[in-house]
């Protein structure tokens, strides 16, 4: 019947059999644990907390009573205030404890005695309160009192003090002349009567001062009283003091001692009666005795009900210590109970394991998993235990045996399948036409093509052969001559390319010593392995280097056709914005015209080369302003410019009209320089240009025929610009009104009235261009003048303070010589 069960069924049964002990076991346990906790609760919900309760309770009467003299040092009646708030929150908090301590308390006797000292406790405390409230009162009385005995002494201080300086001033103030002859000599001056009477009276009242300084000192002995035995001997010293006062008083003038008689009488009240200082004093020591007898008394409580509490304390601890000593005593038994049952059950698990598990199971287990390993490692042809078994381990040995034969079949039909697979990819590399490779992560050929070989070692493929090293590989052909970058650096080579193999990026191109061109591929696999494609692309160099020469000769020949346009237009016709067509469209343009006045004449003095140089000279250095300020330049007729803003690139019609009237400020500054250089060239008449500028609608675009054609500009804003250039005198700048509007926020200009135009039906607005208020505000300044025998240059703005002294200085010396010749010539006239 056992053995019909199954492993599974006799393993179930041997363990319900082990769980009846850990049954038993955890039954003692649990009788261990409530008792355990039976005691536990007991100490803490009784014991316990009468212990930490009544603890607390000593605690709090004991910081009560530490706090009890703090009352004492009070200032003023807010501060006690105070101080008695907190003791009746701290007394409120003892009263807690003793409730608590009631309803957890069994002790009767213990509890009474408690109780009464707090209650003795509180009642002190309060008679504490009244006792130092009643003191407050007492300094209060006593500070109004020194008050006033301050205010009536120093009364009578002052008036004893100014009734002998009244004094003193009589005895000096000198005799009249009558009086002094009458006297005579110095001793019927003591004999008479009025100083006889003042110096008697200047004694009494420094007697009286003397007796109040002695009253002021006994004053301030009363201040330093700290015995009450010392009270009786000060007060009849006061009342002494007081009666030699009075005496001495007595002999002061009836009207001095009328003044002082009222602050004497106040200075006897603080020597004598029941609100004198002593009085004050005497009830001040009965009131600290009596605080010092509750603080006393309150240490005695404190003693009292600490007694109380330690007593309780140890009733505490004794039910505590029984308690834990019965636990200790259960927990003995439940471990021997546990012991037993645990040795049983070790007993009887080891009889299990050896009779049963081990000599059946493991056994059987241990040849079966042999046999998995050996089928796992690939050895299909190892010997199997016996199936003759119906339980688990036969079903398990009779499932590897069919696993091992199906396993046996897969693995022939794999083998044909892998060898298929790798003919077929063999096929597949040689069919590309690029070369192929592939090293494994000890950098070992696994596999490559013929194309790869032929590639690497032209003439000599048979030399690469798989397992064959990479840098090997790459050694040979460089030593070989293969690679043109390596020619006279193979090892600075080598170690590049390594580089490059072991951390692929972007492909890379060789130049090969056969004049081949291979672009090389390569990447990392997730093995670690390294994977490459070399592909031919000489064919694409050579057209390359083909395409590069024709670029290079369409670059010339565009860099000589762009000194024939103006740069936008060249941007715009080579970047594809326009097309090169017959066509043109409206739009507001602001037109330049510009020529030099008097150049025939000039041209006629001079020979062709130099007018050419000089011509050429103006319109280079006119014509890169013009770039500078993004102009259009439409022609160049002669002498004269014509340039327009706003196409084919427009900044706005304002930003075109402003930097259109701004290239031409530029101009003619342009222009003042060239004037000093062809002037040292041997020019004696200064050239000047006349510039008109409008701005208006216009038609632009290319005209002409399909195989010759013009950029330019056509309308009547180019006709009224260039009559206005025709207008200007040499060195002006003339604009017509609409561009007088978009530019006068910063160019300052000069109205100069209406003018017919011939071409225009109505008179046309015109300004002169004076400079921008940029420029007109720098401090820079120029003083040109020149005539046939006259010539001033002056740069103001360029000038040292040492330099604009000495121009001074010639500047007066000349004006001088010219005033003397004046002079001369008058007087031979």
């Amino acid at each position: 019947m056992f053995r019909s069960l199954g492993i599974r069924g006799r393993l179930l049964l041997s363990f319900l059999a082990i769980s009846m002990f850990a049954v038993f076991a955890g039954l003692a346990a649990l009788y261990s644990f409530l008792e355990v906790g039976t005691v536990l609760n007991r100490i803490s919900k009784a014991d316990a907390p009468i212990a930490i309760a009544s603890l607390e309770l000593s605690r709090q009467a004991e910081k009560i009573v530490r706090a009890a003299p703090i009352t004492l040092t009070v200032a003023n009646l807010g501060q006690l205030e105070q101080i008695r708030t907190q003791n009746k929150v701290e007394l409120e908090r003892l009263h807690q404890l003793l409730m608590h301590l009631k309803e957890n308390h069994s002790n009767e006797k213990l509890l009474a005695t408690i109780e009464w000292g707090v209650s003795q406790l509180r009642g002190n405390l309060e008679e504490l309160h009244n006792i130092v409230t009643r003191q407050l009162r007492l300094r209060r009385g006593q500070e109004g009192l020194i008050n006033e005995f301050r205010n009536s002494y120093s009364e009578i201080e002052q008036q004893l003090t100014d009734s002998i300086s009244e004094i003193d001033r009589g005895l000096e103030r000198p005799q009249s002349s009558v009086e002094v002859s009458s006297l005579g000599s110095e001793s019927n001056r003591l004999t008479d009567p009025r100083l006889f009477e003042l110096t008697a009276s200047r004694r009494a009242i420094q007697f009286a001062n003397q007796n109040i300084a002695n009253i002021q000192s006994l004053f301030l002995e009363t201040q330093l009283i700290d015995q009450p035995r010392q009270l009786a001997n000060l007060s009849v010293r006061g009342r002494q003091l007081m009666g030699a006062l009075d005496k001495s008083v007595q002999t002061l003038k009836p009207e001095l001692f009328n003044n002082l008689k009222f602050h004497l009488e106040k200075l006897r009240t603080f020597f004598d009666g029941s609100n004198s200082i002593f009085a004050h004093l005497s009830s001040e020591f009965d009131v600290k005795n009596k605080a010092r007898d509750i603080l006393n008394d309150n240490a005695w409580l404190s003693e009292e009900l600490s007694g109380a509490v330690d007593e309780h304390v140890g009733i505490a601890k004794q039910n505590i210590s029984q308690a834990i000593d019965k636990a200790t005593a259960t927990q003995k038994f439940s471990t021997l109970i546990i012991s037993v049952v645990v040795l049983a059950s070790i007993i009887f698990s080891t009889l299990i394991v050896w009779l049963y598990v081990g000599r059946n199971l493991i056994a059987r287990l241990t040849e079966l998993s042999v046999c998995m390993e050996s089928v796992a490692e690939g050895d299909l042809r190892v010997d199997l235990p016996s199936t003759a078994s119906t339980d688990e381990i036969g079903r398990m040995t009779k499932a590897l045996t069919v696993f091992r034969d199906t396993a046996v079949e897969i693995e022939e039909s794999n083998l044909r399948e892998i060898g298929q697979a790798r003919q077929r990819l063999m096929e597949a590399i040689e069919s590309i036409s690029e070369g192929f490779c592939y090293y494994d992560s000890d950098d070992k050929l696994v596999v490559a093509n013929n194309r790869y070989r032929a590639i690497m070692y032209p003439g000599m493929e048979k030399e690469i052969v798989e397992g064959m090293k990479f840098e090997a590989v790459i050694r040979n052909a460089a030593k070989k001559g293969f690679i043109r970058d390596a020619e006279g650096r193979i090892e600075e080579w080598v170690a590049e390319r390594m580089e490059r193999h072991h951390n692929p990026g972007p492909p890379h191109v060789q130049e090969r010593g056969t004049g081949m061109w291979v672009m090389v591929s390569e990447r990392k696999t997730s093995d670690g392995g390294t994977v490459a494609v070399y592909s031919d692309i000489t064919d694409l160099k050579q057209r390359e280097e083909e395409l590069a020469k024709k670029s290079n000769s369409m670059e010339q020949l565009s860099n000589q056709i762009a000194k024939y346009l103006s740069p936008q237009i060249y941007d715009s016709i080579f970047t594809g914005k326009k097309e090169v067509k017959v066509s043109s469209h409206r739009r507001k343009l602001t037109v330049f015209f510009s020529d030099i006045a008097g150049f025939t004449e000039t041209a006629e003095q001079m020979e062709s080369e130099d007018l050419t140089k000089l011509l050429n000279h103006y319109l280079t250095e006119m014509s890169q302003i013009a770039n500078v300020h993004g102009a259009t330049i439409d022609k160049y007729v002669g002498d004269a410019i014509v340039i327009f803003f706003g196409d084919p690139e427009s900044r706005g019609v304002k930003e075109d009209a402003l930097a259109c009237v701004e290239m031409a400020i530029e101009m003619r500054k342009k222009m003042s320089e060239l004037q000093e250089f062809w002037r040292a060239s041997g020019i004696v008449k200064p050239l000047q240009c006349r510039i008109g500028i409008n701005t208006g609608f216009c038609t632009v675009g290319n005209f002409g025929s399909e195989d010759r054609m013009d950029y330019t500009i056509i309308g009547s804003g180019v006709n009224l610009a260039s009559r206005l250039e025709s207008a200007a005198t040499p060195g002006a700048i003339l604009i017509a009104f609409e561009t007088y509007a978009l530019v006068n926020d910063k160019i300052k200009c000069t109205k100069l009235g209406q003018m017919e135009v011939r071409g225009i039906a109505h008179p046309v607005e015109t300004y002169q261009v004076v400079d921008s208020y940029e420029n007109l505000g720098r401090e820079k300044e120029r003083i040109r003048e020149e005539s046939p025998k006259f010539n001033l240059k002056i740069d103001i703005g360029d000038m040292s303070s040492d330099e604009r002294k000495q121009a001074i200085s010639v500047l007066n010396s000349a004006l001088e010589r010219m005033n003397s010749v004046d002079e001369r010539l008058l007087e031979n006239s």
